[in-house]
């Protein structure tokens, strides 16, 4: 698939948003933790990612009825469904000058299509030294989900079954969608919200 740029400006992957707020404390000590000078763009990328995917807990995996959206609430708490977790790990790239996007799939929220659809979150990250941009999922693995980091071919959570009408979206946007910061914000239950009030399409 052929990713489009919302924006040409790599520096507009950089922003500092309210809800990638890397000027956090929360959000500096972790990258103080795991980031050091030495570290290529793509080690700390592996780094991040594998973070935020294996040591923040999907909400819905732990039946948590927490609802985090900003880097450093997820950060605080470790845990956030997928919307979330692309926002930590784009405040913890982009911290370290790493160009980082959001991207979107529409995926079956469970195993049919008449249980309904909904929007899924990942990441997109842009290499200087490949230049080019790769996808990246750092939702959480657990049976059946087996997201890994790679630079040479995309290996995310969820393959797109486009006969049940699922879908990738190509473009990486600079900020997350506002239907995403919408519901993260008018929802107070985790597990309603992600039950009944997911956005199912962009």
């Amino acid at each position: 698939m052929i990713l489009i740029c919302e924006s040409q400006k790599l520096d507009d992957y950089l922003l500092e948003l309210t809800e990638v707020n890397y000027s956090n404390p929360i959000i500096k000590k972790i990258a103080e933790k795991l980031f050091d000078l030495s570290q290529t763009e793509i080690e700390k990328a592996r780094i991040a990612f594998e973070f935020v995917r294996d040591e923040i807990s999907h909400s819905w995996d732990i039946q948590s009825k927490q609802v985090t959206c900003s880097a450093s609430e997820v950060g605080d708490f470790k845990e956030g469904i997928c919307y979330a977790k692309s926002h930590l790990l784009a405040s913890l790239l982009r911290s370290q000058g790493i160009p980082t996007g959001f991207c979107y799939q529409r995926l079956m929220l469970f195993d049919t299509p008449e249980k309904g659809y909904c929007i899924h979150a990942l990441n997109a990250i842009f290499f200087k030294s490949l230049n080019k941009w790769i996808r990246v999922d750092a939702r959480g693995n657990k049976e059946g989900v087996n997201s890994q980091f790679s630079v040479e071919e995309e290996k995310l959570a969820f393959a797109i079954n486009e006969a049940f009408h699922e879908k990738d979206y190509p473009h990486i946007y600079v900020k997350p969608h506002p239907k995403i910061v919408a519901v993260l914000k008018e929802n107070t239950n985790a597990l309603e919200m992600y039950k009944y009030h997911l956005p199912d399409s962009l």
